[in-house]
């Protein structure tokens, strides 16, 4: 029992896959804040031009 838990112990590939989840979260979380921050801009121009267009 005490090789279980010290390979256990010893084994990174959890923490591997755990680090890439935090970064797959963080550019996430970045690209949300990029969209909503542009949004209502392009909104905007899209506006203008449909109009421009009718």
């Amino acid at each position: 029992m005490p090789e279980v838990f010290s390979r256990f112990l010893s084994d990174q590939s959890g923490a591997t896959a755990i680090e890439y989840a935090l970064i797959a979260c963080g550019i996430a979380v970045a690209i949300v804040t990029a969209v909503q921050s542009i949004g209502p801009t392009l909104n905007t121009k899209f506006s203008s031009v449909s109009t421009s267009l009718r």
